[in-house]
């Protein structure tokens, strides 16, 4: 078994930097946002407040959370400190969900006792302002969660688009009902907002509940791996049990390779090194785990579980 030696990992500790940048362009926002709301009183500004909040606090968590990932394995954690990610992330779809809550208690009651704007022109100003650097944050993290494999900067990347794209659903809400008078679309546009974070919020739950549940990698990187031990046939080997896993930007491979019995162990090694070689060239930041068996032994191709029972086993001797 050997890491993938990729240098992603000696720069994961740059990631940090990405979530600090995050919490700044938070703060900026709540302090435009908050603003503008004070200034018109519409609840849509509110909700919209309320979302850069939740980022605040979003930020902060995936900042711890990409320090602890960042940590290299020690005795306690021998396969690394990966999967702190998706607890940032599954906070943050939490916290999500929180928000759209918050906004339609606050909502709510404004259908039945509309309120008039003010100082819309000004208000809906300094959201445009609070947007841009949303945008532009969200796609800085964006691409640095796609290089760098990080559910976390991706869900707060993620976050903050959905932040931007209720930020214009809101400017245009609140823009209507200034010029038409109907003074129920704040609330309704509020209400509309909190439904969609509600999804976003979901999502971000669901992911992180599949990367803590161990969830397999994406059928097209099996196929990929499927492919490669496929190409050995020739060499009159096989391979079964295979299994695959991801924990952060780490991913696990592991496989049984079959091989005739006469075979010396350093010829059987020569081959295990050149195929997890192989599988690691292909499937970046993977751990590759492998098993050598003999063709001609029954039990081989029985050894398919994750686990055997005793009476699998060939007693001692």
């Amino acid at each position: 078994m050997r890491d993938s030696g990729d240098p992603i990992f000696s720069e994961r500790p740059s990631l940090v930097r990405y979530a600090a940048i995050s919490i700044v362009a938070a703060v900026v926002t709540i302090g435009l946002k908050g603003s503008a709301y004070l200034l018109t009183g519409s609840v849509s500004l509110l909700s919209d407040a309320l979302e850069s909040l939740v980022n605040l606090f979003a930020a902060t968590v995936a900042l711890v959370a990409l320090w602890v990932a960042a940590r290299p394995a020690d005795e306690d954690h021998a396969y690394g400190h990966t999967k702190a990610e998706y607890f940032a992330s599954g906070f943050e779809g939490a916290l999500i969900l929180v928000a759209a809550l918050s906004i339609g208690v606050t909502a709510v009651p404004r259908l039945f006792a509309p309120q008039p704007i003010e100082a819309v022109g000004l208000g809906l100003g300094i959201t445009i302002l609070a947007s841009l650097v949303n945008v532009a944050v969200a796609r800085l993290l964006l691409r640095a969660g796609r290089r760098y494999d990080s559910i976390a900067l991706e869900a707060d990347a993620r976050h903050l688009m959905t932040d931007v794209y209720t930020s214009a659903g809101v400017v245009v809400g609140v823009a209507t009902a200034s010029v038409t008078g109907w003074m129920w679309l704040d609330p309704v546009i509020a209400i509309l907002v909190a439904a969609n974070i509600v999804r976003t919020g979901v999502d971000l739950l669901r992911r992180s509940a599949h990367g803590l549940l161990d969830t397999s990698l994406p059928e097209a990187t099996r196929t990929t791996i499927a492919g490669i031990l496929d190409t050995y046939r020739r060499e009159g080997v096989r391979f079964h049990a295979l299994r695959t896993r991801q924990a952060g930007a780490r991913r696990f491979v592991s496989f049984h390779i079959l091989v005739p019995g006469d075979w010396t162990v350093q010829r059987g090694h020569d081959l295990l090194e050149k195929i997890e070689e192989d599988v690691r060239s292909n499937v970046p930041n993977s751990t590759v785990f492998t098993h050598l068996e003999p063709l001609e032994d029954p039990i081989s191709w029985d050894d398919l579980r994750l686990e055997r029972a005793p009476s699998d086993r060939r007693p001692p001797g």
